[in-house]
């Protein structure tokens, strides 16, 4: 992991330090300080180049010919950004994998995150950079394999949708999918998997609705914390990912964060993203206006849900995740002194 201290990035962990990446964001260039204090020459460094624009060439490796140019260069999630046509500050897109990652435009300027969000690079293009903030929700679509995996109460994931939609709500039931501790904004390692809530009336459907419901109320937690350090009002998420083609799944999240939710025509824009940026690298395209006219949307995912009870179901989802939370050391047992 990264973290933003006084304008650059380093490492939080031991192998991440061991990489010395020392990027200075506001520079977009390594930090010479960092670097000398780490002892690593800048010459070993790649140089730090624009995410759009060719800056060199293939070679002939045999299945790949000679002299194609290279043009786009970005990270998954911030040419999923780039592919959602999040061009301009405060727009935000979210992308529903194995986990979730959520990132939000801050224009010009990297915005020190004071709710546990990482502050990133979302690109530069021309020498002038753009920024995000990034949060990651480590357990989404990975709760639903375990419904279908570990207790075989789905045979395939698309089942989800009608088992949620059969009944009116979860019946006062919360999962809490912290299978390996809660990241953004809570970074719990110690966290584990809850469900509470549970009565004898409790059936497969309220826990695969309890499961997407719990997608949706963790992505809340982190965009929630991006408008809190955007000092922005969220009005629309653009959404992407596999498991968006779940209805339910997109029409709840629209629900519990009263704002609308964007499906893609293309849902996969990471991939979108980066021929975007190679595109427009190329001079394929010529500027972002033409790249966000291509941007077309599929359907569009309004409120139904009153205040008072989005308020209600929320506050029972922050509930149920105070109970999740230090699981593993007040679980542990006591160490035993050591015999002499």
């Amino acid at each position: 992991m990264w973290k933003l201290t006084g304008g650059r990035v380093h490492a939080t962990d031991a192998t991440n330090a061991s990489r010395t990446l020392c990027l200075g964001l506001r520079s977009v260039d390594w930090d010479d300080e960092m670097l000398g204090l780490l002892g690593v020459p800048r010459e070993l460094l790649p140089a730090v180049v624009d995410s759009s624009g060719v800056c060199a060439e293939t070679s002939d490796v045999g299945w790949l010919p000679a002299g194609l140019p290279i043009a786009g260069l970005a990270g998954d999630q911030q040419a999923a950004l780039f592919g959602q046509a999040c061009y301009e500050p405060g727009s935000a897109k979210n992308t529903y994998g194995t986990g979730c990652f959520a990132l939000l435009n801050t224009g010009a300027e990297p915005i020190v995150s004071g709710h546990g969000l990482l502050t990133t690079v979302a690109w530069r293009i021309d020498g002038r950079a753009t920024y995000a903030l990034e949060g990651s929700v480590f357990i989404a679509g990975a709760a639903v394999q375990w419904l279908r995996d570990g207790l075989g109460i789905v045979a395939r994931a698309a089942e989800t949708q009608a088992l949620a939609e059969s009944i009116e709500d979860t019946g006062g039931v919360y999962f809490v999918p912290a299978f390996v501790g809660l990241g953004a904004p809570y970074w719990d390692p110690y966290a584990r998997g809850t469900l509470v809530g549970l009565t004898r009336g409790t059936t497969r459907a309220h826990l695969v609705r309890a499961t997407l419901e719990a997608i949706a109320y963790q992505s809340r937690d982190v965009l929630e914390a991006m408008a809190a350090d955007a000092k922005v009002a969220l009005r629309a998420l653009k959404v992407d990912g596999g498991a968006v083609a779940n209805d339910f799944l997109c029409q709840f999240q629209a629900d519990v964060l009263d704002a609308a939710v964007l499906r893609p025509r293309v849902i996969e824009t990471t991939a979108l993203g980066a021929a975007f940026l190679a595109g427009l690298g190329s001079g394929f395209w010529r500027s972002l206006d033409a790249l966000a006219a291509r941007q077309a949307v599929e359907r569009t995912f309004t409120p139904r849900m009153d205040p008072a009870t989005r308020a209600r179901r929320y506050d029972g989802w922050r509930r149920a995740v105070e109970r999740s939370r230090g699981w593993e050391l007040t679980d542990r047992a006591p160490a035993k002194e050591p015999s002499v």
